[in-house]
């Protein structure tokens, strides 16, 4: 989500109130499921009016009582807006050893304003998306805003494990894999923990952690700044207690934790 934040104001920054001369949509799978030239012909003419983001969606509407378009950054997408003079800025995910300016061999869609400048999502893992008009009344409040009671509905509940919820969009949107485990690290809560199993001292912890992370993430450039996640690794330690950290899988995704703080515990004992 801080790294959307970022993409967003980019766009905001950059891309606002600019006519649209031409878009790239030929990448079928970036912008399923539109046709080639389907999202050319709905913004040709518009220009992008506002960016908004709710959790890790990001969204612009377009002049003219236009389409929304809608565009998800993925695991590795960068928002670049190019001038004509070279010049450039971006916004999205971190990457090792950072892009290159001019690098825009992963461009996977791209418009092209009146003035010769260019917005592009770059995205060497083609995980993102573009699409007009996305689903965005489906998503659960943004994770950086949302209240404590609001959140404590959402996290608390059911048989599924505690780390699920969290990532579960349609609740609190905002909170990817990696988040997710610096917020359950931070807490000191075992990511296999049913919601059902989630006590009301647990649900504020989870709360308190929720917004110190965002908020750490957003003020320091991103989720990869967050102190658990250089030590998600097989030789990782706990920065806290020095325990080694163990990992699974929890809610469909790869999980680390510590093997000291975040222990399993049995349904009797919660």
């Amino acid at each position: 989500m801080p790294e959307v934040e970022s993409a967003r104001s980019v766009i905001e920054r950059g891309a606002l109130d600019r006519v649209i001369a031409d878009v790239d949509d030929t990448d079928s799978w970036v912008c399923r499921p539109h046709r080639a030239g389907d999202i050319r012909a709905a913004l040709v003419g518009r220009r992008l009016t506002v960016a908004h983001r709710r959790g890790k969606s990001m969204w612009c509407d377009t002049s003219g009582g236009g389409p929304v378009l809608g565009i998800h950054l993925g695991m590795s997408g960068k928002i670049v807006i190019a001038g004509v003079d070279g010049g450039e800025i971006d916004g999205g995910d971190y990457w090792e050893g950072r892009r290159v300016p001019g690098d825009y061999r992963w461009a996977r869609f791209t418009i092209t304003f009146d003035d010769g400048g260019r917005l592009m999502l770059v995205d060497p893992r083609r995980l993102g998306r573009v699409r007009l008009d996305p689903p965005v009344e489906a998503l659960g409040p943004d994770a950086a805003g949302i209240g404590q009671a609001a959140f404590v509905r959402a996290v608390t509940g059911g048989i599924t494990p505690v780390k699920g919820r969290l990532l579960d969009q349609h609740l609190v949107a905002g909170i990817g894999n990696l988040l997710a485990d610096q917020i359950l690290w931070q807490a000191k809560i075992n990511p296999a923990v049913p919601g059902d199993e989630i006590t009301s001292a647990e649900a504020r912890r989870l709360f308190r952690a929720t917004r110190d992370a965002v908020g750490a993430a957003l003020r320091d450039g991103g989720v990869h700044t967050l102190p658990i996640i250089a030590h998600r690794r097989a030789d990782g330690r706990c920065p806290r207690d020095g325990a080694p950290m163990v990992h699974g899988t929890v809610g469909g995704r790869t999980t680390w934790w510590c093997s000291r703080e975040q222990v399993t515990r049995s349904r009797d004992a919660a």
